[in-house]
C-alpha cells in the first residue's frame, strides 16, 4: 500500500508541476507576443485561468497527502496526543467533506458545459476537457485527504505543527 501511495503522490506532483509550467509558459509567451508583436496568444486568458484552476486542484491533492497547508495550532498545541489526534481527524474530515462537495459541483459543471457546448472565446475550444482536468485534481485530492484521514485515525500519521515541520526541514538542510 505504501508503494501505491508513493507512486500516486509522485504522479499527482508531476501533473501539478506540468500544469504549472504550461500555464507559466502560456502567460509569458502571450505577454511577450502582446508587447513585442502586438499579437497575444489567442484564448490565452481563458486557457490560463482554466489551467491555473487545474493547477490549484492538483496542488490541493498533493497537500492532501503531504500536508504543508496553512494551519493554526492555538488549541491543538496545548492538548495531549489523543485529543490532538481527535482534533486533527475532525479537521481533516471537514476538509474531506469540502473536497467531496467541490468535486461533485465541478462534475455538474462538466455536464453543463458539455450539454451546452460551451467554448472559449477566440478558438472555440470546448470548456469541458479543462473542467475535467480540474475535476481530476479534485478527485485525486479526495483520495489523498481520505488516506490522510484514515492514517490519522489509525494513529499511523500525525499532523506536525508548522514549527516542527520547519525545524525538521532545517535539520535536513531543506531551508
Amino acid at each position: 500500500m505504501t508503494r501505491f501511495l508513493d507512486i500516486f503522490c509522485r504522479v499527482t506532483e508531476w501533473v501539478a508541476a506540468i500544469l504549472l509550467v504550461g500555464v507559466t509558459a502560456l502567460v509569458v509567451v502571450s505577454t511577450l507576443g502582446r508587447y513585442l508583436f502586438a499579437t497575444p496568444v489567442p484564448d490565452s486568458f481563458d486557457i490560463s485561468r482554466l489551467v491555473l484552476g487545474a493547477c490549484l486542484a492538483w496542488g490541493f491533492a498533493v497537500i492532501g497527502l503531504k500536508g504543508g497547508h496553512i494551519q493554526v495550532d492555538l488549541v491543538a498545541e496545548s492538548v495531549g496526543p489523543r485529543l490532538r489526534r481527535a482534533i486533527d481527524a475532525l479537521a481533516w474530515a471537514a476538509l474531506l467533506v469540502l473536497a467531496v462537495l467541490l468535486t461533485w459541483k465541478i462534475w455538474g459543471r462538466i455536464l453543463s458545459a458539455q450539454g451546452s457546448g460551451e467554448t472559449t472565446f477566440d478558438l472555440r475550444l470546448p470548456l469541458w476537457p479543462f473542467l475535467a482536468l480540474i475535476w481530476g485534481g479534485l478527485a485525486a485530492s479526495c483520495v489523498t485527504i481520505a488516506i490522510k484521514l484514515i492514517r490519522i485515525i489509525a494513529g499511523v500519521d500525525m499532523v506536525a505543527s508548522a514549527d516542527n515541520q520547519e525545524l525538521d526541514e532545517a535539520k535536513r538542510g531543506l531551508r
